[in-house]
């Protein structure tokens, strides 16, 4: 992990420590906002509650750059992006805090569900996500701005339970 970090450095700088929220899947890859610029908002690709079906809830994060342009992990096939989350004007984004439903056994697991965002005034973004779960920890304060993520996603289980996004880490810049 360390060489992937030092790897990491010179497109993002410090790593906005987190608690891990659920382990199934795979890290994506650290994706930046162009020249370390900050995230000025976000959007969430979601899947509705299917009923009886397999909920996957959340499936992707993608921010919102500065320059105008958007930045995504890996992210799960299902559902769709909902609406875009913006701080107001010379702000940006600081602080997530990711909502996730634990383990259920023999039911229905979604791992993470939705996302909120504090922006550099104070201001908190609530996602457009699902309401399982409970919400995590905020993550540390960055002064200067959220500028990249990196998504922890399930692939399909074929007849197995989907869960789709599980975990992010956020990177400062």
């Amino acid at each position: 992990m360390t060489s992937a970090i030092a790897l990491i450095i010179f497109s993002c700088s410090a790593l906005l420590p987190n608690a891990a929220a659920i382990f199934w899947g795979d890290w994506g890859l650290f994706e930046c906002c162009p020249d370390n610029t900050p995230a000025i908002g976000f959007k969430l690709k979601t899947e509705r509650p299917q009923g009886r079906g397999d909920d996957t809830a959340l499936n992707g994060i993608s921010l919102k750059c500065r320059s105008d342009s958007w930045v995504s992990s890996s992210v799960g096939p299902w559902g769709n992006y909902g609406n875009e989350f913006i701080c107001p004007a010379n702000t940006f984004l600081t602080s997530c805090q990711l909502r996730v439903e634990g383990r259920q056994g023999r039911g229905d697991d979604t791992a993470a569900n939705n996302l909120n965002c504090k922006c550099s005034n104070g201001q908190i973004l609530y996602g457009d996500g699902t309401h399982w779960g409970g919400w995590m920890a905020w993550s540390d304060d960055c002064p200067t701005g959220i500028c990249g993520l990196k998504t922890r996603v399930e692939g399909r289980q074929g007849n197995g339970d989907d869960t789709a996004l599980n975990d992010v880490l956020f990177r400062c810049c």
